[in-house]
């Protein structure tokens, strides 16, 4: 462990050379990368550096406990567990630090959100799953983007697609993708029976341009009327927004904006995040695979979680987490449930790491 935690070091030192270069200032792109690498093993090093300075003073104070001065010997004997402690406690954080973290933790994250079996009851839930992430997001400080949707007349959803923006917003999130499954009484119930109805949730890391290279000769854009909800010139305009790409045959449509240029913009950036994943799970399928058998497969098909309204309960069947407050849960309040998954995560990487 310290070969690389040295190996590290020496690597974070070479890149705080190179974003001091005149040269790779200039290029920003490089710039950029050179950057971001650095942030990524910032924490590493100043871990690392830490340790060694603690190390030093156990060795220190463990040297005092043999001098002749029985003052000084009884204060390394009186200081030394609580460093030996600290110590210990570094290279529990340092163990967690080295397991290999998901390359896209750091990036925005495009949500989607489906209304799945239920009708109009998963449309609800679905503007209420969305309301949930937007509250999360705002507890988080992050920016909340739709890019995309379908309402239903009721003040529902058949789809919602946004982009969340922030620090770390994927690497909480991406618990989330799966089949949130929904049981209360519906207000168009009149004998009160209990129905259960489900939504899908889908989790992509937002790709960056470079690294998916949409050809212009690869799409064929569509305008058209918007049409549902909107204002009249909305609707009266051809400024909804249907892009194909051809290679894949992924459709992306948009109308939200008024802006035909706006709408385009948003539905190029669903299909880079889609082609990103398609590319993904291609090509990093095992990767992909050992990730979500962290925390279940987490798979579109599985249920997920239950949100039980008469019993006011959320359960989260992946950890078998239940917890008594749902109203707190759909305002937002999903750490308590996230930050067991993250746990459960990196407890599950140390373990295949060791």
């Amino acid at each position: 462990m310290f070969d690389r935690l040295a190996e590290i070091t020496r690597r974070y030192e070479e890149l705080e050379r190179l974003v001091a270069d005149p040269g790779v200032i200039a290029n920003r792109r490089e710039f950029a990368k050179l950057a971001k690498e650095r942030s990524q093993l910032e924490e590493t090093v100043a871990c690392w550096r830490e340790r060694q300075r603690v190390a030093r003073e156990v060795d220190e104070h463990r040297e005092l406990l043999h001098e002749k001065d029985a003052e000084l010997r009884e204060l390394a004997r009186s200081e030394l567990p609580a460093l030996e402690a600290r110590l210990a406690e570094i290279d529990e954080t340092l163990k967690r630090l080295l397991v290999p973290r998901d390359p896209n933790d750091e990036r925005n994250t495009v949500l989607e959100i489906r209304a799945g079996t239920g009708g109009d009851e998963a449309s609800l839930f679905a503007a209420r799953l969305f309301r949930m992430y937007s509250r999360y997001a705002e507890r988080h400080g992050w920016r909340v983007e739709v890019l995309s949707s379908s309402p239903t007349g009721l003040g529902g959803f058949k789809e919602v697609i946004a982009l969340v923006q922030g620090h770390g917003a994927y690497s909480r999130l991406k618990f989330e993708g799966g089949v949130h499954r929904v049981q209360r009484v519906p207000v168009t119930e009149t004998a009160g029976r209990i129905h259960t109805s489900a939504v899908t949730v889908a989790v992509l890391p937002e790709a960056e341009d470079v690294e998916v290279d949409i050809a212009d000769k690869d799409l064929r854009v569509d305008v058209y009327r918007s049409s549902g909800p909107g204002g009249q010139s909305v609707n009266t305009t051809d400024s909804a927004v249907r892009v194909t790409h051809l290679p894949s045959g992924l459709v992306v449509t948009c109308q939200d904006e008024k802006s035909q240029h706006k709408n385009k913009s948003k539905a190029l950036k669903i299909l880079r995040a889609r082609l990103l994943e398609r590319a993904r799970e291609e090509q990093q399928s095992e990767i992909a695979a050992s990730r979500r058998a962290m925390v279940g497969s987490g798979d579109r098909s599985e249920k997920i979680r239950t949100y039980n309204f008469p019993q006011s309960r959320v359960t989260d069947h992946r950890v078998n987490l239940t917890l008594h407050q749902l109203d707190r849960v759909l305002d937002g309040d999903l750490d308590p449930i996230v930050d067991v998954l993250v746990t459960r995560a990196q407890a599950d990487a140390l373990q295949a790491a060791s």
